[in-house]
C-alpha cells in the first residue's frame, strides 16, 4: 500500500480535513507523511527611479521573514493533527512561483507515493480566473492524488 503521503497545505481549514484523511490513511498503511507548505517568491514593487535598494532588500528579508512563519504556523497546525494521530511525520516549506510545481517537485524528491490535498471547489468562472492549484497537481502529477473536499 502507501508508504509516504504528501500533504500540501495553504493553512486553510479545509487543509486540515485533508491532514486527518492522510493520518486516518498513513495509520492503516503504516505509512509516513511529510506536510508541505509552498510560499511564492518575493516580487518587488514597481515603482519609479527613486526606489531606494536599501528599502528593497529590507523588503525582501522582511519578506521571506513574514511568509517563512506564515508557513510554519501551517506547518504547526498539520504537525499536531498527525501527532493526534500517532502518525510519523516531517514538516517542510518550499519557495515556488507554481505551488503546483512545488507540490510535484516535493512528491517526486521525497519519493511520495500518494498527494492527499483540498480542493475549495471553485467551479465555473471563478475556477477559469482563478485556476485551481489541486487541478494543476491533477493534471501533471504522475503520483496519485486523493482530493479531499
Amino acid at each position: 500500500m502507501y508508504k509516504h503521503i504528501l500533504v500540501p497545505t495553504d493553512g486553510s481549514k479545509l487543509s486540515l480535513k485533508a491532514v486527518k484523511e492522510a493520518a486516518a490513511l498513513a495509520r492503516a498503511c503504516k505509512a509516513k507523511v511529510t506536510a508541505l507548505y509552498v510560499i511564492e517568491p518575493y516580487l518587488p514593487r514597481i515603482a519609479d527611479e527613486s526606489l531606494i535598494p536599501a528599502s528593497l532588500a529590507r523588503d525582501q528579508a522582511e519578506y521571506k521573514k513574514n511568509s517563512e512563519k506564515i508557513a510554519s504556523d501551517a506547518l504547526a497546525k498539520v504537525g499536531k493533527g498527525l501527532v493526534a494521530s500517532k502518525v510519523k511525520y516531517a514538516g517542510e516549506f518550499v519557495t515556488d512561483a507554481m505551488p503546483w510545481r512545488g507540490i510535484l517537485d516535493t512528491a517526486r524528491k521525497r519519493k511520495c507515493d500518494l498527494i492527499v490535498m483540498a480542493s475549495h471547489g471553485r467551479g465555473g468562472l471563478a475556477g477559469v480566473i482563478l485556476g485551481s492549484e489541486t487541478h494543476k497537481v491533477l493534471a501533471h502529477s504522475k503520483t496519485p492524488v486523493l482530493v479531499c473536499r
